[in-house]
C-alpha cells in the first residue's frame, strides 16, 4: 500500500532515499523555507500520525454480503494500493483475492495486507497477515523499516477494514469485541512473530509503540477433529518458520 504502508511510495527503497535526502539537507544552511518544508514533509508522513481517508478506499464485495456472519461463511479481506490512482482497494470475499496480488509490483514490493475472520472454539477473531521479508534481497535489506512501517500503519489498515465492512459490524456488533491477531511473516527471526492487538474496536487506536495485549501462548488452538465450534480452516498459508513459532 504505497501511501498506506510506506508513505510516498510503497516500497522500502524509496523510504530510505527520502530519509537520506532529509539527513543530507541538514548540512545545507539557510535554504529557503519552502525547500525545507518540502524536504521534511515525507519524513513527517513516515513518523507522524496516520490518517485514514475514506474517499481513497474502494471496496469490492465478492460472493459475500453484510448479512452473512463470518462464523458461518468464510470472510477475508485483501487490501492493496495503486500507485497510478493513489487509492486503496479492499476486496471482501470468501477467500483471499489472489488476482488482486498478481503483477510485478505486488510480487516485488509485497505491501499487501490480508486478513480472515475465524471462529475457534466458538470465539470469533480476526487474523491479519503482513509480509515483512523473504522472497528477494531488497525485502530482507529493509526488513526493519518495513516492520516499523507495517506496525505504524496497521491501525489505519484496521480502520479501512472497519469502514469497508461497516454494515457487517452494524449487523453483528459482537464482532467489535473479537480479538485481532497480527502475523508478521519474515525470514529474519526478530521480525517473524505473532501479536495480539486486543479487541477489534480498540486495535485501530493502537500505536507503533505498543506491547502485545496477550501472549502468543494464549492464542486458542483449533480442535484436532472435525467440529462445529471451529470454522473455517485457514485460507492463508503461513510461512513454515512462523508456523513453528506458534506451534501449529
Amino acid at each position: 500500500m504505497a501511501s498506506l504502508i510506506i508513505p510516498s511510495k510503497l516500497n522500502p527503497s524509496s523510504s530510505y532515499s527520502f530519509l537520506d535526502h532529509y539527513e543530507s539537507s541538514m548540512f545545507i544552511s539557510r535554504r529557503s523555507r519552502k525547500l525545507i518544508k518540502k524536504t521534511q514533509s515525507p519524513v513527517a508522513r513516515l513518523f507522524g500520525p496516520s490518517i485514514f481517508e475514506a474517499p481513497k478506499l474502494q471496496v469490492v464485495f465478492m460472493g459475500v454480503d453484510e448479512m452473512m456472519h463470518p462464523g458461518n461463511l468464510p470472510r477475508t479481506y485483501t487490501l492493496t494500493h495503486s500507485d497510478v490512482t493513489s487509492k486503496l482497494t479492499l476486496a471482501i470475499s470468501q477467500k483471499i483475492n489472489n488476482s488482486q496480488l498478481q503483477g510485478w509490483y505486488n510480487k516485488f514490493y509485497r505491501d499487501e495486507v490480508v486478513a480472515e475472520w475465524r471462529k475457534v472454539k466458538n470465539e470469533m477473531s480476526l487474523h491479519v497477515h503482513c509480509h515483512i521479508s523473504g522472497g528477494h534481497f531488497l525485502l530482507d535489506l529493509f526488513a526493519r523499516l518495513r516492520f516499523f512501517i507495517f506496525t505504524k500503519e496497521l491501525p489505519l489498515v484496521l480502520k479501512a477494514f472497519e469502514h469497508g465492512d461497516g454494515s457487517l459490524l452494524s449487523n453483528f456488533p459482537e464482532l467489535e469485541e473479537a480479538l485481532v491477531w497480527v502475523y508478521f511473516h519474515s525470514n529474519i527471526p526478530e521480525f517473524n512473530k505473532v501479536e495480539c492487538w486486543g479487541p477489534f474496536k480498540e486495535a485501530g487506536e493502537r500505536s507503533a509503540k505498543h506491547t502485545p495485549i496477550m501472549s502468543i501462548d494464549e492464542m486458542p488452538n483449533v480442535c484436532g477433529n472435525k467440529c462445529s465450534c471451529c470454522f473455517p480452516s485457514t485460507t492463508i498459508q503461513w510461512s513454515k518458520d512462523l508456523a513453528n513459532v506458534i506451534g501449529r
